[in-house]
């Protein structure tokens, strides 16, 4: 490591930054925010990107003459997180709830409505009609035990899986019908090894309050914003990264999309081998230089104050030789999600046949894809762009421990393992009850996130409090992201906007 330091060294700037200087490394939208925040608090910032693209999994494609968002398509309204920030950045009027009819769930034995008042598809009233449908006479028995159980059955251990919590209070059935497809659907994981308190905060605490996890259920969705649990952006959600970026562009703020950071490293005492108790002294922290290329081009920035802002693997790589502490936490990377996106001429889908569209169980013959979003039928403004007999239809493929060639259905016409296209297609036709072919289709994309979606596995938040400890040893370090934060954007913007004040407020302590 030391060779590298003084190579840099030799090309690093010579003089030391101004205490209100930072760099943000990633330009997904946790550092699109950190960026945003820490200019608003007086510091000069510049944010590097390594692809040429902001956003991250916020983005968005063309797919047969329409901009779509390529990622997220809402989020959650458990806080109002999200609504605050797109209020900030001029777009409240364009925060849109979903349609109300709700998405179905496909189960072994055929498709049914998915109750609308649950979280994570634990059910909060267990004599809603579509709970009845789902889970049958038994299933609802079963759950309705769980108003009689002790607070403390699911809610002592000190870590639980959410299969672990909803077998316990409710039992298989809501375990296997209900929550499985939605766990597979929205966080591409296995319940079995979900951390529940890492997906659903409070949920456990909530079981203690209200006396069971159905009423502590329907306690967290009355935090929320009313009717729906989620809402979305007309024009898309990649409509909030544009306008984060027109905002940071016009303050001036350095942005360098295509900058691969090949290392960082800090002046001075390495915090890697001081010891534990040992405090740094001098006034301000000494500043962290960054390295990086652009295409043959290669620079040093230095800092006051570093945001790393990528997902758990880059960070870990690229600050271990700093903090070899970090190693210990370096994160399995996501499952290797495929969004694949049709956009069709089938007047047939006008009648919404699944609702905003369908969740699929795991195990389900026949069926590839893990979940569909009919667009169309979900957003009206997106139906009112299009126009009648014209569907957008969102298919996921990816589940953790399944390889990406398993979701390909292979036929004659796509020889190749990575065209889903055909897979889509047939998939669309089964779940939807109408036939949806080739000769429907006005354009089709294939979007892969690679290990993109962190995977909270049980004890993932006691990790993540131990890599925040790591961290909290270096002045002006702040780590964040999914990975950091949590699925979602909510959980996205609270976390990174939490974790800058507090950087801000200890640079102003210094």
């Amino acid at each position: 490591m030391e060779n590298r330091k003084t190579a840099a060294k030799a090309h690093s700037p010579q003089s030391h930054p101004a205490p209100q200087q930072a760099v943000v490394v990633g330009g997904g939208i946790s550092g699109l925010l950190a960026a945003r925040d820490l200019h608003a608090a007086g510091f000069h910032v510049d944010i590097y990107e390594a692809s040429g693209v902001w956003g991250g999994c916020v983005g968005s494609h063309e797919v047969a003459g329409t901009v779509l968002d390529s990622g997220a398509e809402s989020f959650a309204t458990r806080n109002t997180a999200v609504a605050d920030l797109a209020a900030e950045l001029g777009l409240a009027e364009k925060v849109v709830a979903p349609n109300p009819a709700g998405a179905w769930v496909w189960l072994p034995d055929g498709p049914v409505p998915l109750p609308r008042t649950g979280i994570l598809g634990i059910p909060s009233d267990l004599n809603a009609p579509e709970v009845r449908a789902a889970l049958g006479t038994s299933g609802v028995l079963r759950a309705s035990v769980d108003a009689r159980l002790p607070v403390a059955v699911g809610t002592t251990e000190e870590v639980s899986s959410v299969a672990e919590l909803v077998r316990l209070r409710m039992g298989k059935r809501v375990l296997e019908r209900l929550v499985a497809p939605v766990v597979a659907g929205v966080h591409s994981a296995d319940p079995e090894k979900l951390d529940v308190d890492a997906v659903a905060p409070g949920l456990r605490a909530g079981i203690r309050e209200h006396g069971s996890l159905a009423a502590a259920v329907a306690a967290l969705r009355a935090t929320g914003q009313p009717g729906s649990a989620v809402a979305g952006l007309a024009g898309g959600m990649h409509t909030l990264v544009t306008a984060l970026v027109d905002e940071l562009v016009a303050a001036g703020v350095g942005m360098h999309p295509g900058h691969r950071i090949k290392a960082v490293y800090r002046d001075g005492t390495d915090p890697g081998q001081a010891p534990e108790d040992e405090k740094y002294d001098g006034g301000a922290p000494a500043p962290w230089t960054v390295d990086w290329e652009h295409g043959t081009d290669r620079g040093f920035t230095a800092a006051q104050l570093l945001v790393v802002a990528t997902d758990g693997p880059a960070a870990v790589g690229l600050l271990a030789p700093e903090l070899p502490e970090l190693e210990a936490f370096m994160p399995a990377p996501g499952p290797d999600i495929r969004l694949v996106t049709l956009v069709v001429d089938v007047p047939e889908l006008d009648s919404a046949p699944r609702g905003t569209g369908i969740l699929v169980a795991p195990g389900v013959p026949g069926i590839k894809a893990k979940a569909l979003t009919h667009a169309t039928a979900k957003w009206e403004w997106l139906a009112d762009s299009t126009g009648p007999g014209t569907h957008v239809l969102r298919l996921s493929y990816g589940r953790a421990g399944v390889k990406p060639s398993d979701a390909v259905r292979l036929t004659p016409a796509t020889p190749r393992e990575d065209d889903l296209v055909a897979t889509a297609l047939a998939d669309a036709s089964a779940l939807l009850g109408i036939q949806v072919t080739e000769a429907d289709l006005l354009g089709s994309d294939i979007v892969r996130w690679r290990g993109s979606l962190p995977f909270a596995a049980v004890g993932h938040q006691a990790k993540m409090a131990q890599v925040q400890a790591v961290a909290a040893k270096v002045p002006g370090l702040v780590l964040t992201g999914g990975w950091m934060n949590g699925n979602g954007l909510a959980a996205v913007v609270s976390g990174t906007r939490r974790a800058v004040r507090a950087a801000v407020d200890a640079a102003q302590r210094m």
